[in-house]
């Protein structure tokens, strides 16, 4: 049977829809519930695309007799944190105050009051990886909600004060933060921070960075086209070269899909060679964004052939009929994690159907019998292409015209699998973020497909996701709109207006964008600090407003 989350939109929530846990979604009939009952509520934050999310529900909430007793002890509550990020961003910061680390999913015990007393993130069905198992976490909360209610009442009373303190940046109206000397340091410990042999910073797990890429770029240009580059504690090329290698190893890594084009979020290990293979869209916006700036700068033809696949994806894949940008592939199909993207040598063979191409396939690939990753094979090139084409006798251009029929053939197959699970829910800070991407793929490539694309969005925005007084919604699915817009839906809606105006010159886009900066100041600013609150003030189903700085351009930066 069904339970209420079967009337929700959110892919995510539908998904467990036919749970045994008695979930209902954020609102204020559970939140009543439990004040009238006397129970402790459970929150349990996801998204769609979340691998251990599944394997959560998988080993837990669809089990019937541990169903029963969250059923018994709690008021259980499931959210899409891409519904509702300002949910997410609260009990998060709640738990990285407990445990000082999060995640996905997130599992956080509050109050009748909605206020956090404890939480984490993934917790197995028996004890394994250091965490004590889910049924045991459930029946120890719900004795000491029994046996000691004042101790916790305390405890989350506490929690939130401190939640509500940290909620300030340190800076204070008229400061100027980005100094020269500022960006310079950040510079110098971002290079120090580098992996300066696989790209990225930092160990495994490794995300893209693009915000940090992006800023390597701008910084090179700055030093080196607009002023003197002396006296600086590095060298400027070196911004260039690790921004780079970072670009050029996703690129070559298994966490870009080599054949129909686009990323996935983040990979697992430090070569960037197995992803967990769910494909966001603000992922690959922000990817797109960061190499036509690269593109901009160098005019290497490699960005514009990932620029070109990954726009073609996000198109073929991603634009709705109506314009739209949908949210997310899931990294699961068929219950398993990465199969729709891996291959087998033997099936990679039988597809090509052609030895001698098949060879080269598998050589520039990295494809072999054992496999690369968890006995399959996960497509990717270690080896600079070229490398492996001279090594193997093959003349360049005949072997990359064999490479190009190898792709089309295993895509056309690929096509006939079993797709992971589409989140076709529209978000506004996201389409924001691919229209501003695809607006920077018109300026850098002048394809005009790309700009095309970005107008059809902002048009849909304005017909599906714009209130009758003017506001906006967060999400869209279906023709139906949800949630207030956040601050980061406006403010990124207000950058991706002013990229529309800078690239086709209607003065219409910079009206929008005008519009919509009046509704951020006049309903998310703060009078006693430079910075705004995500969510409006008349907003009240949260405890804490958070609060988050605006960037907003005065004008798009085109290199």
């Amino acid at each position: 049977m069904a339970n209420r989350l079967a009337q929700e939109t959110s892919p995510y929530l539908q998904q467990h829809a036919h749970n045994p846990v008695d979930w209902y979604p954020w609102c204020q009939e559970a939140l009543d519930r439990a004040k009238a009952e006397n129970k402790p509520i459970l929150i349990s934050i996801g998204y769609s695309a979340c691998h251990w999310c599944h394997v959560m529900e998988r080993e837990s909430f669809e089990n019937v007799d541990t169903a029963n007793i969250m059923n018994r002890h709690f008021i259980n509550i499931k959210v899409d944190r891409e519904e509702r990020p300002d949910l997410d961003a609260v009990y998060m910061d709640a738990v990285q105050a407990i445990s000082g680390s999060g995640g996905w999913p997130l599992n956080v015990f509050l109050t009748p009051e909605a206020l956090p007393f404890y939480g984490g993130t993934y917790f197995p069905p028996v004890r394994a990886y250091n965490r004590s198992s889910w049924r045991e976490v459930l029946h120890a909360i719900a004795k000491a909600w029994q046996e000691k209610p004042q101790e916790i009442l305390s405890q989350a009373t506490n929690l939130t004060s401190h939640l509500q303190n940290a909620n300030s940046f340190g800076v204070v109206a008229g400061q100027a933060p980005f100094t020269e000397d500022a960006l310079l340091a950040m510079a110098q410990q971002l290079l120090k921070a580098a992996d300066t042999t696989w790209g990225g910073f930092g160990q495994a797990p490794k995300f893209p960075q693009t915000k940090t890429i992006g800023f390597l770029l701008r910084q090179y240009h700055f030093l080196t086209k607009q002023k003197e580059a002396s006296n600086l504690p590095f060298a400027a090329t070196d911004l260039l070269q690790q921004a780079e290698l970072s670009l050029q190893k996703m690129m070559a890594g298994g966490i870009y899909d080599h054949l129909a084009g686009g990323f996935a979020r983040y990979s697992t290990d430090a070569r960037w060679l197995a992803p967990h293979f769910e494909k966001m869209l603000y992922d690959n916006a922000l990817l797109v964004g960061v190499l036509s700036e690269a593109y901009q700068l160098t005019r290497k033809p490699a960005y514009a052939q990932v620029i070109h696949q990954t726009m073609r994806f996000v198109q073929q894949e991603w634009q709705s009929p109506e314009g739209g940008f949908y949210s997310a592939y899931d990294a699961d199909s068929e219950g398993v994690e990465g199969k729709f993207y891996t291959w087998s040598k033997a099936e990679l063979e039988t597809v090509i159907d052609d030895a001698e191409a098949a060879r080269l396939f598998c050589a520039v690939y990295d494809v072999s019998e054992e496999g690369n990753w968890e006995e399959t094979n996960i497509l990717w090139t270690p080896v600079p292409v070229e490398e492996v084409i001279a090594s193997l006798g093959w003349d360049s251009a005949a072997a990359h015209t064999s490479l190009a029929q190898s792709r089309s053939k295993l895509l056309s197959h690929r096509q006939q699998r079993i797709k992971p699970l589409l989140d076709d829910k529209k978000l506004l800070s996201w389409n924001a973020m691919m229209i501003e991407a695809s607006c920077k793929a018109w300026a850098a490539t002048g394809e005009a497909d790309y700009l095309a694309m970005a107008e059809k969005a902002a048009a849909f925005i304005e017909q599906y996701m714009r209130h009758e007084d003017g506001g906006y919604f967060h999400n869209e699915k279906n023709g139906l709109a949800q949630n207030p817009a956040f601050l980061d839906d406006l403010a990124g809606y207000v950058s991706a207006l002013l990229w529309l105006q800078a690239c086709t010159g209607s003065h219409d886009y910079l009206h929008q964008a005008g519009r919509i900066t009046d509704i951020i100041f006049r309903d998310f600013s703060d009078a006693d600090s430079p910075f705004f609150f995500f969510t409006p003030v008349w907003q009240k189903d949260i405890i804490v407003r958070k609060k988050k700085p605006m960037m907003v351009p005065l004008r798009p930066a085109i290199v």
